[in-house]
């Protein structure tokens, strides 16, 4: 009886044992209390250095300190924006190092070896001025690192042979060549210009330009002649003109000049129907002239009124990028509490320019950057980009056209309109002047 007892207990227990573990393995996993959910790794981020100097002391100081604020508001809205993603997933951000170049083209260079290698700048940016860019463009050459000037008009730099060195703006040979497109673009039937200019270097030189575009479309130059700096009676050259009867006046050179040329051809009532003139048109303060600033024309690199679009960039076919011009102007007057001059604008375009370049590379590669910047066709609130890149001008700027602007009656108060190019006008041309 104990042996069959003792049987039937251990066949019991056996079963027992086995519907336990077949109820284990039916049974449904225990839920977690806390779910554990898949992230993506954080994108690994990289610093770019953009080496600059700038002229915090010098004669250059006002207009280097506003291109400097415009370069710095760029560093601010890519890095704030998050970045730029490189093809590998990494993301970039910028810090700027500079230096005060102290308006001298010695210093320069030495700020510049320094920035290329103690510093290990990956990008450069030119200093203020054509002789300043000149200056740190060898040595951006000789690092091998790819270097955007801007503030900086001269042709010569880009012949040179250099291959990483790129220009922001319209180079000094195209300043006036413009205004004769928009004068042509109006009226095909003028051709007589008369080419007075300022004898120093920059005058002479836009104006020789000139002078050789307006010989090759077929234009009559009835005076090209020279004046010396600081010259205020204009007497003897505007008897000239009035012999010589010309459609067109242009040329000029600075400021003070170019006001007082304005003026005494007003006085004069010279009878003529376009006049551009260098420098002086553009200057808010050459309004104070009255009735003499009415018509003028005047290059500028680029004016808070300008109105480049998405929609100028679709009509003209070419890729649109960037913030607005109001955009661009509404940040920079937040942090500096002034209107943006086109110093200031072209500190943010060199940056810009350089965030293009490296969005199209998707690294950061020297190479990859170059063949970018080669490339590069577009609109921006600072107008059109587009580089040479044959050997003898390589870098040199082709797309950006200089804004012209003419002061004209606005209900019964002279105001700066923008009249050239198509894609920026903010007001019909008035023409004929007399």
């Amino acid at each position: 009886m104990k042996r069959s007892v003792t049987v039937l207990l251990t066949l019991l227990l056996l079963f027992a044992i086995a519907l336990s573990a077949c109820a284990q393995q039916q049974a449904p996993p225990v839920e977690q209390s806390t779910q554990e959910s898949e992230q993506e790794p954080a994108a690994t981020e990289v610093t770019a250095i953009i080496g600059f100097t700038e002229s915090k002391t010098g004669n250059l100081n006002v207009e280097s300190t506003r291109q400097t604020n415009g370069l710095n508001l760029w560093m601010k809205h890519v890095n704030d924006a998050g970045g730029i993603q490189l093809s590998d997933g990494s993301v970039v951000k910028f810090e700027g190092i500079s230096y005060d170049d102290e308006s001298n083209k010695d210093r320069v260079q030495e700020l510049y070896v320094r920035l290329a290698t103690q510093d290990n700048a990956t990008f450069l940016i030119s200093p203020y001025s054509s002789g300043l860019a000149d200056a740190a463009a060898v040595i951006a050459e000789q690092y091998a690192k790819v270097m955007i000037t801007t503030g900086a008009a001269s042709d010569s730099t880009y012949q040179k042979g250099y291959t990483l060195v790129y220009q922001a703006y319209t180079p000094a040979s195209h300043y006036l060549t413009g205004a004769l497109d928009l004068l042509e673009a109006t009226d095909p039937s003028v051709k007589k210009i008369a080419i007075v200019h300022e004898n120093d270097k920059f005058s002479t030189d836009v104006s020789t330009a000139l002078q050789t575009y307006a010989l090759e479309k077929g234009y009559e130059i009835v005076i090209f002649e020279g004046y010396d700096s600081g010259t205020a009676d204009f007497a003897p050259f505007i008897n000239k003109i009035i012999d010589a009867a010309p459609d067109a006046i242009m040329g000029g050179g600075h400021f003070a000049d170019g006001s007082t040329f304005a003026k005494q051809l007003y006085e004069k009532n010279v009878s003529v129907k376009f006049v551009s003139l260098l420098v002086a048109p553009p200057e808010v303060t050459f309004a104070d002239i009255g009735a003499a600033a009415q018509g003028i024309i005047g290059p500028s690199q680029w004016e808070p009124l300008a109105a480049f679009t998405e929609a100028g960039a679709q009509k003209a076919g070419i890729e649109w990028y960037g913030l607005t011009g109001a955009d661009f102007v509404a940040d920079y007057m937040a942090d500096y509490t002034e209107e943006p001059s086109y110093h200031a604008a072209g500190g943010y375009i060199a940056g810009l320019i350089l965030q293009r370049a490296i969005e199209k590379a998707g690294s950061l590669d020297t190479q990859a950057i170059k063949s970018a910047l080669d490339s590069l066709d577009m609109l921006t609130f600072f107008g059109h980009t587009k580089f040479d890149t044959n050997a003898a001008n390589h870098g040199l700027q082709l797309g950006h056209s200089m804004v012209y602007i003419q002061w004209q009656d606005v209900d019964g108060k002279l105001q700066k309109q923008v009249v050239w190019p198509p894609e920026g006008v903010t007001a019909d041309l008035v023409y004929p002047l007399h």
